[in-house]
């Protein structure tokens, strides 16, 4: 917090601890208030680094969180060999554009698409998403999930809501306070996101296509459930760092799910 309140790097923060903060006092000072306060250090920034890329982020969007690199790395392998392919993504709920704009990064011949619900946010991503350059390679659409949508899609992805209502009011203040309640609420169960999403994945993926899922704790077989009566075959469940099953992904086709730690 003090190096990035002062703009000092670490080397001058280990080489120089004893320098004076100088006009940088109060901006320090006013971090640390904020802090203290249960604001989050990216959302007193204004910026979050995901996948090693920076992306501005604004109270109208979820804070992209390391757990959701599960799901790129998933998305990744899956099309090692076709990463220089013309793909073409969707991305439902696209919040900062952090999924997206990192999976076209990685796909250099990739084009997507962005669905978000709020204005806000879609303004928020179509920025993050200039400010990588890849402006003439997505568009961003304002609207309800798949509502409007035409065409296939190799790639679908999408980190919806799932928090469960009633869970909402014991999470962490730096979540509750700070990220916006659309990204979080998930209904009754949870699962009122994929309800929507699976007979939209399964009427927009192209054959061949692949579709990937952030998830809740303790979500995976439900959400699956709600796939599979789809018509939709799953057939990767992937943990992230802390072992948490995090992502289920699939594609159309047969009812079989298997479980990949």
């Amino acid at each position: 917090m003090l190096r990035r309140a002062a703009g000092l790097s670490a080397a001058a923060l280990i080489s120089a601890p004893e320098a004076e903060l100088g006009q940088a006092a109060a901006r320090v000072e006013a971090f640390a208030r904020r802090r203290e306060a249960g604001e989050p250090l990216s959302r007193i920034e204004g910026r979050r680094e995901f996948y090693g890329r920076d992306f501005q982020l604004t109270p109208d969007v979820l804070d992209p969180r390391a757990d959701t690199e599960t799901l790129i790395e998933a998305a990744l392998a899956a099309f090692a060999p076709r990463a220089a392919a013309p793909l073409r993504v969707l991305d439902f709920g696209l919040g900062s554009g952090a999924i997206l704009a990192t999976l076209l990064c990685e796909w250099p011949a990739a084009v997507g698409v962005g669905v978000d619900l709020s204005p806000a946010a879609a303004a928020t991503a179509r920025a993050n998403l200039d400010l990588l350059g890849l402006e003439s390679r997505a568009r961003v659409r304002v609207g309800r999930w798949g509502e409007g949508l035409a065409g296939l899609f190799d790639v679908i992805v999408s980190n919806p809501p799932y928090i469960r209502t009633g869970d909402l009011a014991g999470l962490a203040r730096e979540v509750a306070a700070h990220d916006p309640l659309l990204a979080l609420d998930g209904g009754e169960d949870g699962l009122d996101a994929y309800r929507a999403l699976a007979p939209e994945i399964a009427r927009l993926l192209a054959p061949g296509g692949r579709f990937f899922l952030e998830i809740g704790q303790g979500q995976g077989d439900d959400v699956a459930a709600l796939l599979v009566a789809v018509g939709l075959r799953v057939d990767l469940r992937r943990r992230d760092l802390s072992g948490v099953e995090r992502v289920i992904g699939g594609s159309a086709g047969l009812r079989h799910t298997v479980r990949d730690a």
